[in-house]
């Protein structure tokens, strides 16, 4: 079958959970046994959100081919257990600076470059890439039958437009679809529309105006929605969805709502209720055929309504943001659910982390995650927590920044280095136990130089790291995996004889660089640090070893 093209926009507010209706709907088109792939456009002029504060953008997600891209990906990885990569990730900073290379090489022969055609010409090629496997792993859901996928192209690329109708910078984006809509025709192309139905308390009303005057700026823009998403806080009756589809020019089956869920894991079953993907399928001149059981994702979910009982986590960084480290909250969460326990998050900013409040602060957790991040504010309070957590033998998962400051505490205590540090923190430190990566020391620019994507990692054999990921009956044991980093320094393998004959073992190796991956305390319930983001490769139905073990050892 040739490739079909679904775009997501929305209007009326930001933050209506756009990322989320696409990953669903390819949670459910997967599970029908089709080939499917998401991706982002995302409308700032940065190349990518890699130099982005996250209080602005949230977390900054790195797929495995190298690209920080948009959090959102990460809930397409969740959701769909697909692998993204760059060509899932678009920027308009990324799509003016190639438009300008090629000017400044003469590709356009001397022409006037213009957003119409050239700007938006490039969007539409950015598509072109996910039309084969060159535009990165696919994948079915493998607990469904297969059906209706064609060989080995995507049948269905889903594409998240960024920000609201009406602002300037998604123009461009939105011309773009309306060609590629224009071009391939109604079976192949089609437009989910993602809207706010607002409550007035004072007149005790649902209001579909907003909606309407989304709906009609996409018109003037020469785009018809014919499927609208309705998000509400409440229940939408029969008559208001009559009434959207009658002004809207959709039809009223395919006008379908989004109220709030309990868990972002809902939106696929709710979906699915009301008929998302076979509506979609329709229009589209598909099969429906049998509605998908969602069995793994059903089960899933059972899981978590049954697992009542709590598990308290403290996340120690910086950033007092729950987007800032959404990838680790749904990690956590995901090793929870499959341990029967409800997993509830208590942020303890590190700033402001000192001896007399610390006991305070992490004495009832039943395990702390020191969270990784950059710069120098807060790292002390990291320090403490790791000594705290050390001295106490509280259950502890450094990741990136945060097993830096493992590695530096420990040095500070235990091998009697008092001016131990990171050379990021202080350039000037004797016992600088983290350094700067060796191909890093010529950078000069910020964006995108980063060790950045995944590398191989040789687990030490009986170490607690060996064992998460090789857990009793798994017949294949791992001795390599490959996990993402995000970092510019390292531990400092000068000292590494030092940590291991003092109690602090270095059990996972990087085989190409020698680089320290995992460093652990073996005489400790669970201590460990990781210079990846294991974060990043937890997904609904499959949780992350080492969060799995983490939380085990929590309980």
């Amino acid at each position: 079958m040739e490739t079909k093209y679904i775009f997501i926009t929305g209007g009326v507010a930001s933050s209506l959970g756009k990322g989320i209706i696409s990953a669903s709907l390819g949670k459910l088109l997967q599970a029908r046994g089709y080939h499917i792939t998401i991706q982002k456009f995302d409308p700032y002029i940065n190349i990518d959100p890699g130099t982005l504060n996250p209080y602005e953008h949230g977390e900054c997600y790195v797929t495995a081919d190298g690209m920080e891209t948009d959090l959102d990906l990460g809930h397409y990885e969740r959701f769909t257990g697909i692998e993204t990569t760059r060509d899932n990730s678009v920027t308009t900073g990324r799509i003016y600076l190639s438009v300008i290379e090629r000017e400044r090489r003469g590709d356009y022969l001397g022409k006037t470059i213009q957003v119409v055609p050239h700007i938006t010409d490039e969007i539409k090629r950015r598509i072109a890439p996910l039309l084969s496997p060159l535009g990165g792993k696919t994948s079915r859901d493998t607990s469904s039958p297969p059906g209706g996928a064609g060989g080995g192209l995507l049948d269905f690329v889903i594409t998240e437009i960024g920000g609201t109708i009406g602002d300037i910078e998604s123009l461009p984006f939105l011309e773009a679809i309306r060609q590629l809509r224009w071009e391939l025709g109604p079976q192949r192309a089609l437009n989910v529309h993602l809207t706010y139905v607002p409550y007035l308390a004072a007149a005790g009303e649902l209001k579909t105006k907003p909606t309407q005057t989304s709906v009609k700026q996409l018109q003037g823009l020469g785009i018809q929605p014919e499927v609208l998403v309705l998000r509400s806080e409440y229940d939408l009756s029969d008559e208001l969805r009559a009434k959207v589809a009658h002004f809207c020019n959709v039809d009223v089956e395919a006008v379908v709502q989004s109220q709030d869920l309990p868990s972002i894991y809902e939106v696929p079953i709710n979906m699915q209720r009301q008929g998302l993907d076979a509506i979609i399928l329709k229009k589209m001149g598909l099969e429906v055929g049998a509605t998908p059981e969602l069995g793994p994702w059903r089960k899933f979910l059972e899981l978590r309504k049954q697992a009542t009982e709590v598990v308290d986590i403290a996340l120690v960084g910086k950033y007092d943001l729950q987007d800032a480290y959404k990838s680790i909250l749904e990690s956590l969460a995901h090793a929870g659910t499959y341990n029967n326990r409800k997993v509830r998050t208590h942020f303890v900013n590190s700033e402001f982390l000192t001896r007399g409040n610390i006991a305070e602060q992490l004495g009832g957790m039943a395990g702390v995650v020191i969270c990784p991040g950059f710069g120098q504010r807060g790292i002390e309070g990291k320090i403490l927590a790791a000594e705290y957590c050390r001295t106490r033998d509280v259950p502890t998962f450094g990741i990136c920044l945060g097993m830096q400051m493992m590695v530096i505490e420990f040095a500070r205590n235990v091998l009697g280095y008092a001016d131990a540090n990171s050379n990021e923190m202080d350039s000037t430190t004797q016992h600088n136990v983290i350094d700067m990566m060796e191909e890093q020391k010529a950078v000069k620019q910020m964006g995108g130089t980063m060790r950045l994507g995944a590398y191989d990692c040789e687990l030490q054999q009986g170490s607690r790291v060996a064992e998460a990921y090789n857990p009793q009956g798994k017949t294949l044991r791992r001795t390599t995996i490959r996990e993402r980093h995000r970092h510019r320094y390292e531990f400092n393998n000068k000292y590494k004889d030092e940590y291991e004959q003092n109690g602090m073992r270095c059990v996972g190796i990087n085989p190409s660089t020698s680089l320290v991956e995992i460093v652990e305390i073996p005489a400790l319930r669970w201590y460990i640090g990781t210079q990846f983001h294991p974060e990043y490769s937890s997904t609904v139905l499959h949780p992350h070893p080492l969060f799995m073990d983490f939380i085990k050892a929590c309980i």
